[in-house]
C-alpha cells in the first residue's frame, strides 16, 4: 500500500480529518435519497481525482460501510498501484466477458484491500473501445450488481475534458464530484464540463479544489478539528498531490461550491439546511467549514 492512502496510513492527520468531513457532507447532502453510487472525475489528468477517490473510499470503509472502488479509467487506471494489487482482470475484462445468457462471478474481478470492508475493481486490460464498453448493457448491469453487494460504489472516472467516458458514467450514478487543481484548471473548462454533465442528465454534488499551496507558518495557524500532526518549514513539499497544503474555494456562481485542502474538505450543500438533520455530527462538520471559510476570507484579504 502506497503512502498516498493517508486516510489509512495516518488517520489522525489533518488531511484524514478533512477527508472524513468530505465524506460526512456527501452523506448529509444525500440524506433524503440514499447515495449508493458516486463518480469522481476531473477536467484534465494530474488534478488528483484518483488520490481523492482512494482516500474517500477508505474513509467510507472506516465508517463501517462496505465499499467497492471501481477504477473506471480504463485508458490510464492507477488504483491498483495505489492499493498494491494486481491490475487484471478488472473492469474492462468484466465488460468484455459479460453475457446475458451466462452469469459472471464478480469475485473474480474484485480485489480485497488492506482496508477492512474496502474492495477494488481495477481497470483491467486497456481496451480499444472504452467508451463503447461503458455505454453497454454490461456496465449498467455491473453497477446494479455492485449496489446489491455493497453500501456504496465509488467510481474513479477518466478526465471529462479529454474523453466522453465520464459523461457517459454521470448518467448511471447518483452523483458526481469534479476534482480541480489550483493554478492548473481553467474556470472556463470547468464551467464547460459542469454544463456538459448537466446537459446529459448527470447530477453534480460539487467541485473539489486541489493542490492549493500555503506556507508552513499559515498552515500551522489554521484550524482543524482533531489534528495531532505538525508541519514545519523543513517538511514543505510542492511536488506531490499528497503533500500537505491548504484549502480553498472555487468561486464561480454557476458551479456548486466545494472546499478542499489538497485534500478534500467538504462538499457544501447546494440547498438550504432546513431539511438537514440536526445533531452533534453535523454541527461539528459545519463548525469546521465555518472555520475554514473564515481562514480563506482572511487569506484573500492578505492577497489584496
Amino acid at each position: 500500500m502506497k503512502k498516498e492512502l493517508i486516510a489509512q496510513e495516518d488517520p489522525k492527520s489533518t488531511i484524514s480529518e478533512i477527508f472524513r468531513t468530505l465524506r460526512t457532507n456527501i452523506q448529509f447532502m444525500n440524506n433524503r435519497n440514499k447515495l449508493q453510487t458516486l463518480l469522481i472525475t476531473s477536467t484534465l489528468p494530474s488534478e488528483g481525482k484518483s488520490w481523492v477517490s482512494s482516500n474517500l473510499a477508505v474513509t467510507f470503509a472506516q465508517a463501517g460501510k462496505k465499499v467497492i472502488l471501481v477504477d473506471a479509467d480504463m485508458r490510464k487506471g492507477r488504483q491498483y498501484k495505489i492499493f498494491g494489487t494486481t491490475p487484471r482482470p478488472g473492469l474492462s475484462n468484466y465488460l468484455a466477458d459479460y453475457s446475458e445468457e451466462e452469469s459472471i462471478d464478480l469475485s473474480n474481478y474484485l480485489r480485497p484491500t488492506e482496508v477492512e470492508g474496502l474492495y477494488l475493481m481495477p481497470a483491467g486490460n486497456v481496451p480499444p473501445n472504452p467508451s463503447e464498453l461503458l455505454i453497454s448493457e454490461a456496465m449498467i448491469n455491473l453497477i446494479q450488481e455492485l449496489k446489491q453487494v455493497s453500501d456504496i460504489v465509488i467510481l474513479d472516472g477518466p478526465p471529462t475534458q479529454l474523453v466522453t467516458d465520464a459523461l457517459i458514467l454521470t448518467r448511471m450514478v447518483d452523483s458526481t464530484v469534479v476534482v480541480t487543481a489550483s493554478n492548473q484548471t481553467k474556470k472556463d473548462d470547468l464551467k464547460r464540463i459542469v454544463d456538459n454533465i448537466e446537459k446529459v442528465g448527470g447530477k453534480i454534488a460539487g467541485v473539489v479544489l486541489n493542490k492549493v499551496a500555503i506556507s508552513a507558518k499559515k498552515y500551522e495557524q489554521s484550524y482543524y478539528y482533531g489534528s495531532s500532526s505538525s508541519f514545519n518549514e523543513s517538511n514543505k513539499k510542492n511536488t506531490s498531490t499528497a503533500s500537505m497544503k491548504k484549502a480553498s474555494i472555487l468561486e464561480n456562481k454557476n458551479v456548486p461550491k466545494t472546499e478542499i485542502n489538497n485534500v478534500p474538505t467538504a462538499l457544501k450543500q447546494k440547498n438550504s439546511n432546513k431539511n438537514t438533520p440536526k445533531g452533534p455530527t453535523i454541527d461539528k462538520a459545519n463548525d469546521i467549514l465555518k472555520q475554514i471559510n473564515e481562514y480563506i476570507d482572511n487569506e484573500k484579504k492578505d492577497l489584496k
